[in-house]
């Protein structure tokens, strides 16, 4: 996913301070935000298998 559509995914959750993150972290921040575990890139072989970042975090 591109960094535009991530920005516009934190927006869309009302999330401030979005263009001061990282990609990575700006992931991480809408994870928390929607009450997920804050994990992106964090957990090798995550079984986690309709997770919204799968393809850009398991490779």
């Amino acid at each position: 996913m591109t960094l535009k559509r991530i920005r516009d995914k934190a927006r869309s959750l009302g999330l401030k301070n979005i263009s001061r993150h990282r990609k990575d972290s700006l992931i991480r921040v809408i994870q928390e935000n929607e009450g997920n575990n804050p994990c992106f890139k964090g957990i090798q072989g995550c079984g986690e298998v309709d997770c919204l970042w799968r393809s850009e975090c398991q490779t």
